[in-house]
């Protein structure tokens, strides 16, 4: 008998959050009896056993290693418009995302509107997302001013993070013909840095946004998904990668990728970052009548930021 016919409850299947996101690995994800079917072969997360997945409750599968997916199942999912993505443990990479699209283009049109209005719109959203970043509005100031002022923070958050997780820091340094010459915290925040664009890769697809559309980075195929994950860097990323060190002197026959990767995807999940990340992209492109007031808004997203980096970084589970 299939475990969990009436829903994920009984599935015992952790749905990951409200914005129906469901990780399965180890596994083969098929169609029975018209019904999408996940055979499980065992996992920390996740019994052995047959699931039965309510695919029309679900927003998104990330189907993790191990697993395998038929023609049937996905000729379902795109019957109903639920995405599938191929990922890494915990969502630290996206492999592949079919283009099974939600039914609805209103987050990809908005962004369209912003970009493409050079003086207003795309300066608005870029603002915003200084704001996140910075911790502070500043309606008057242009980009260059911007970007002065959250390089002058990021250096003092380097030495902060240094001193916390008492790492030796010389500096940012990247030799991208020679990435493994460099110290291990440079390594980690790169191979941290890899993680979280893997999981803003997630939430860009989870929400339709157009990857390619930028507003602050321009050149990359990926502008915008690079957008996203530099909302999380300060709380997220850089955390992650001074922790990673720390981690790596307690285990020193482990590398340092195999360290952060871990220790950055049980952040992700745990602290649920992508459906951070989707709220984030909502807020970004939010008409002025549905959101909060900016002050309001901002220091809601400060406290949650506080409270996910006070748990996200020293605590959680080791691997």
């Amino acid at each position: 008998m299939l475990h969990g016919r009436l829903g994920l409850e009984l599935a015992r299947i952790p749905h990951a959050d409200r914005h129906g996101l469901l990780h399965l690995d180890r596994g083969e994800l098929a169609v029975e009896d018209g019904c999408l079917l996940f055979r499980a072969g065992g996992s920390s997360s996740l019994g052995r056993g047959d699931y039965s997945i309510p695919h029309q409750a679900i927003s998104m599968i990330l189907l993790g290693p191990g697993s395998s997916v038929t023609h049937d199942a996905l000729r379902l999912l795109a019957r109903h418009g639920t995405l599938l993505a191929a990922v890494g443990v915990d969502g630290v990479r996206q492999y592949t995302a079919p283009p099974l699209m939600p039914d609805t283009s209103e987050w990809a049109r908005r962004q369209v509107t912003l970009w493409s209005d050079t003086r207003r719109g795309r300066l608005l959203v870029a603002r915003r997302m200084y704001a996140r970043r910075l911790g502070e509005i500043f309606p008057d100031r242009d980009l260059d001013v911007l970007r002065g002022l959250e390089g002058a923070r990021v250096k003092s958050l380097y030495a902060d993070l240094a001193r916390r997780f008492d790492v030796e820091w010389k500096g940012r340094r990247y030799d991208r013909a020679n990435p493994d010459s460099a110290d291990p915290i440079n390594q980690a925040i790169n191979h941290a840095a890899s993680a979280v664009e893997a999981a803003a890769a997630i939430a860009v697809t989870a929400t339709a946004t157009i990857p390619q559309l930028g507003f602050i980075h321009e050149d990359s195929a990926q502008s915008f998904v690079l957008d996203v994950a530099d909302l999380f860097r300060d709380k997220v990323t850089l955390p992650c990668a001074f922790r990673s060190v720390q981690k790596l002197r307690e285990r020193p026959n482990e590398n340092i990728e195999r360290v952060c990767r871990r220790h950055t995807g049980e952040t992700l999940r745990r602290e649920q970052v992508i459906p951070g990340m989707i709220d984030a992209i909502k807020a970004l492109f939010a008409e002025p009548a549905q959101k909060r007031p900016a002050l309001e808004t901002l220091q809601a997203d400060r406290e949650t930021d506080t409270d996910a980096s006070r748990t996200g970084t020293d605590g959680g589970a080791d691997t």
